[in-house]
């Protein structure tokens, strides 16, 4: 099948505005939209940049706006976005456009870095590895999910309007060492994310969680960050 893909171009030493182009692609319908961008690249306009490694869901390199929502290009089938019409695609919005559809990713990742996404411990080693009950694990199973593909921040409009929001993901990768019981960092991550630039942000649009690749409960993960706030001892 012969499908239409138009993208969104930006080469900021060529021209001085991003600009629609359309290529025309013969595709099946179970391949995917990096296929897609795979075969134009490869066969009709080598200029056209865009980051991919994995090709299985895994990295999040490859996080864009297709069709208007934020998908990973190898998760998301041809068949499943109406191809008898034209597939967009353009650059996570947010984050500034370095080229076509490579976006800077050094604000994201200093936010998930500001929230000390690691675990914190004092005292001396122990001779094996730190217990924790099934039940314990399992409070924050879901935020361990988290591939960093940036889907959830950029599809935020509270970010959108200010980039030093935290963003969704900063608070998903705090959330995931909150609630372990090994973690000794907890006051520190709260105290962090109590800043008017924290979670206080979140108006609770839900686009995040309807981002997600991997299906992660992010604004019901900001939620409990909230409640964990209001409720600590002081």
């Amino acid at each position: 099948m012969d499908v239409k893909v138009k993208i969104l171009r930006y080469n900021p030493e060529v021209v001085d505005e991003a600009e629609w182009k359309t290529y025309s692609v013969t595709l099946q319908p179970t391949d995917r939209v990096l296929d897609a961008l795979h075969k134009i690249k490869w066969e009709q306009d080598g200029t056209l940049t865009f980051r991919r490694s994995c090709a299985h869901g895994v990295c999040g390199s490859d996080a864009m706006r297709i069709n208007g929502r934020n998908r990973l290009a190898c998760k998301t089938l041809i068949k499943d976005l109406n191809p008898d019409k034209e597939i967009t695609v353009e650059p996570i919005k947010g984050l500034t456009v370095l080229k076509d559809l490579v976006v800077d990713m050094d604000p994201f990742f200093e936010a998930y870095r500001a929230v000390m996404p690691f675990l914190v411990t004092t005292g001396h080693e122990p001779t094996r590895e730190r217990i924790q009950s099934q039940a314990d694990r399992d409070r924050f199973d879901d935020t361990t999910k988290c591939i960093l593909c940036a889907a959830c921040t950029t599809s935020c409009p509270v970010f959108w309007s200010d980039g030093q929001y935290f963003g969704p993901q900063a608070i998903v990768g705090a959330h995931r060492f909150i609630f372990d019981s090994r973690d000794e960092g907890t006051e520190q991550r709260l105290e962090i994310l109590n800043d008017k630039e924290g979670v206080w942000r979140c108006r609770t649009t839900f686009n995040c969680t309807d981002a997600c690749p991997r299906g992660i409960e992010v604004t019901k993960a900001i939620q409990e960050v909230k409640r964990a706030l209001i409720f600590r001892r002081v």
